[in-house]
């Protein structure tokens, strides 16, 4: 009897392990780096979690249908280390551009560079030779 438990308790630490394992991911395992993006939206929902905060976007195109992104970005501790908190991804309401890199099999997904609000500030989430030597600030001066 001890054995079994013994045994189980090692199969269950393993399944967590493993599942922990698999909820991250690389990025470039999900998203295609030759495949950049440029979109215009409005943040409809943040989901500030773990592994990676997720932004959802609706993006209206030219015939006035919705497209609904879901953009991967940075983990919380990143985000706080950064002075960034969940109020501050969502904006105002108003319209933002966000650049980045598509997922490998889902169009309307994305790993995002760049977030510009605006009124002009944005946040530089990760490299991109579209976005570097931006003379931009990243926060508006007061």
């Amino acid at each position: 009897m001890r054995r079994y438990r013994s045994t189980a308790l090692s199969v269950l630490a393993l399944t967590g392990i493993s599942s922990l394992a698999l909820a991250h991911h690389s990025v470039w395992g999900v998203f295609d780096q030759n495949n950049q993006f440029s979109i215009t939206g409005t943040v409809t929902e943040v989901e500030w979690i773990n592994p990676h905060i997720f932004v959802h976007l609706d993006v209206t195109n030219d015939d006035g249908e919705i497209t609904k992104w879901r953009l991967e970005t940075l983990p919380t501790a990143f985000m706080r280390r950064a002075g960034i908190n969940k109020a501050m991804l969502m904006g105002s309401g108003e319209p933002v551009s966000v650049t980045g890199i598509v997922a490998h099999e889902d169009p309307a997904m994305g790993w995002v560079h760049r977030i510009t609000y605006a009124e002009g500030h944005f946040y530089q989430l990760a490299n991109d030779e579209a976005d570097a030597g931006s003379s931009q600030r990243s926060v508006p001066e007061e």
